[in-house]
């Protein structure tokens, strides 16, 4: 296989029949899907610029125009969903989760728009542009956040973009939200994990409660403050909470499933003008990622 073929034929054999040009849609049937598909990921992988994009795999207007649909109508998603379906359908889905995020620096090639001061953007509408097309200003520049949830083997489950100065704990409860793998047979969807491990960043009441609520068992460590305020309080400062220091051990599976994801050049280096089609990247490695999980046989 070339450098530049970057899926295999089984993999291939697995998303086409997803696709918008193989699914009945209407009007002229797209041509070359797997060239386009390609040329979008070698784009990702290797950081270079839409226009740079080697002639082999068609006009380069053509390969963004794709990548900009598939990430706005919802279809990167819907491939991923199904790959979700599949394998947990098989028992490869490990329920005990990891959430973390990762601040990316953006390129100024990406920070070129004019943008709100973030104030009423929303990040949850997976295919709307927020108003600040999700870049913020932390301590590196001008950065963008990638919030992860991953299954216990460190796969990616759900991906959200937010500005990088963003804290973790408010983007927890929309990560949760989107946590939903759709059965294989009858049934409804599993959104329910049997563990979130998480680091300092996820201690707060709020999310203890709700996980408790849920039956989910939280695997979070509590922050030196968060102690010292517990006893000062005396005895009014309640237990503190319950906390498995081994199994916190396997929270690593985050930060490893977050340098995978940067081995693709355009997602370690955000040059995206739109956190949407930044976004479809980022789900497009996660698809790439299951991909590889599920191997060519069907």
């Amino acid at each position: 296989m070339s450098r530049t073929s970057v899926l295999t034929d089984g993999q291939w054999a697995r998303i086409q029949p997803l696709l918008p040009s193989s699914t009945g849609r209407r009007g002229r049937p797209f041509r070359d899907d797997r060239r386009v598909v390609e040329g979008i990921i070698y784009r990702y992988r290797c950081g270079i610029a839409w226009r740079d994009v080697p002639a082999e795999f068609g006009p380069w207007q053509t390969i963004w125009k794709r990548h900009r649909r598939y990430s706005g109508d919802g279809t990167w998603d819907s491939i991923l969903a199904k790959l979700l379906t599949i394998a947990d359908s098989r028992g490869e889905v490990d329920w005990s989760v990891s959430v973390d995020s990762t601040v990316n620096r953006a390129h100024q090639h990406g920070t070129n728009l004019p943008r709100a001061t973030g104030v009423g953007s929303n990040y949850m509408n997976l295919f709307a542009e927020p108003d600040d097309h999700a870049i913020g200003r932390s301590r590196g520049g001008l950065s963008t956040k990638i919030h992860a949830l991953v299954d216990g083997k460190g796969r990616p489950l759900v991906l959200l973009v937010a500005p990088g100065q963003g804290g973790d704990a408010p983007m927890f409860p929309h990560l949760m939200n989107q946590l939903k793998i759709n059965r294989a047979g009858p049934g409804r969807p599993r959104t329910r994990p049997d563990r979130v491990r998480g680091d300092k960043a996820y201690s707060s009441r709020a999310i203890r409660t709700s996980l408790r609520d849920r039956g989910i068992v939280a695997v979070i460590p509590q922050p030196s403050d968060q102690i010292g305020h517990r006893k000062r309080r005396g005895s009014t400062g309640g237990r503190p909470p319950a906390f498995d220091k081994e199994d916190y051990k396997a929270r690593n599976v985050v930060e490893r499933n977050f340098n995978t994801f940067k081995q693709w050049r355009a997602l370690a280096t955000r040059s995206d003008k739109l956190a949407l089609t930044y976004r479809g990247g980022a789900v497009l490695r996660a698809i790439s990622i299951w991909l590889t999980a599920l191997g060519d046989t069907p």
